[in-house]
């Protein structure tokens, strides 16, 4: 008889709780995956450690195999990513779509072992002027994701790509449940979007 093994909780290895301004941080990769098995409030992608899902993911989304693979992926997600293509197309270029994938990517560097946790930090520390700057609330971040989300599946339809992601309407779902207010598990009201603007601190 063979016994699979059960991957540790992320949780007993991160234990540290992360501060407001890290878990805005960590929040922008939020709507990517709904899976039950996401985390949505740890550096660490993912409820249990599992390096190889990370690597996989990396491989299959970005054909990110080496850190300095990742690290022209990000670059490139950072300075214009498919919001251009985006814009050309509906007139909108929504920095949401890049940067949600972007923090995904990260921390599944950190995760895959690609990155320190000090590098994956920097990193989307990187990107939090863009983010701050264009941005008031968790909603409009969120339908300009959707926007981008709608506008990449159409365009690989019919393709292998069109699996990377969740389908719209489960996306929908999963946003429409981050955006509740009675979802007090959502990492978006823990940490609203305009906390970045003001003095770091430890959630109550």
């Amino acid at each position: 008889m063979f016994f699979t093994r059960i991957k540790p909780r992320t949780r007993r290895i991160h234990r540290a709780p992360l501060t407001l301004h890290q878990l805005w941080m960590v929040s922008l990769s939020a709507p990517v995956h709904p899976g039950k098995g996401a985390s949505r409030t740890t550096l660490y992608p993912f409820t249990r450690v599992d390096g190889d899902k990370a690597r996989r993911r990396l491989a299959g989304q970005w054909e990110a195999g080496t850190r300095d693979e990742l690290l022209g992926r990000l670059g490139a997600l950072a300075r214009s990513g498919f919001r251009g293509q985006v814009r050309a197309r509906v007139g909108v270029e929504p920095l949401a779509w890049d940067i949600a994938l972007y923090a995904d990517a990260a921390r599944c560097g950190f995760a895959a072992g690609l990155l320190s946790e000090a590098d994956a930090w920097n990193l989307l520390k990187n990107v939090v002027p863009q983010v701050a700057g264009t941005y008031n609330t968790w909603q409009e971040y969120a339908d300009h994701y959707l926007l981008g989300l709608s506008v990449w599946r159409e365009g690989v339809e019919g393709t292998p790509a069109e699996s990377l992601l969740a389908p719209r309407d489960v996306a929908d779902a999963h946003v429409k449940s981050l955006l509740d207010p009675a979802n007090r598990k959502s990492p978006w009201h823990r940490a609203p979007l305009d906390v970045i603007r003001r003095p770091d601190l430890r959630p109550e």
